[in-house]
């Protein structure tokens, strides 16, 4: 196995790890934003800062105010002294068409992930861009 595979696969079960410690019961997602092979933010998808830590309303469905893992890491990023250009994310379900913006606009250049989300206009948007784009299935080694 390639040393940066290796290190693709590490970072992704980091990731899933990471996921864990979302409230949100219909799906957890977890990101890490790395730099030079240092982590320089994290993220899981939840509430804002402060509010109740239920994810989904009484019929199940996701609360509108819900932060994806991707923009909870960017957002934890940016006001950081740390900077996204050239860094690689990894999240352990792909991004939606929202989120996929704002990867772009943080200048993050590379996208490893495991699950694939149900709309894939994400990934489109950011093959578009320039991102390069990587699924891994299996982060097992």
């Amino acid at each position: 196995m390639a040393k940066q595979e290796r290190f693709d696969k590490a970072y992704l079960r980091m990731a899933r790890e990471w996921s864990k410690l979302s409230h949100c019961e219909r799906k957890k997602v977890g990101a890490l934003i790395v730099s030079g092979r240092r982590i320089i933010s994290d993220g899981f998808n939840g509430t804002p800062s402060g509010m109740e830590n239920c994810c989904e309303d009484e019929n199940g469905n996701t609360k509108w105010s819900v932060l994806h893992a991707e923009a909870n890491a960017i957002l934890k990023v940016a006001s950081s002294t740390n900077s996204s250009e050239g860094a690689t994310l990894y999240l352990t379900l792909s991004p939606c068409k929202d989120c996929s913006k704002l990867i772009h606009q943080s200048g993050i250049k590379r996208l490893v992930y495991i699950d694939e989300y149900k709309n894939t206009e994400g990934l489109e948007f950011l093959k578009k861009v320039g991102v390069e784009i990587t699924k891994i299935n299996d982060i097992e080694d």
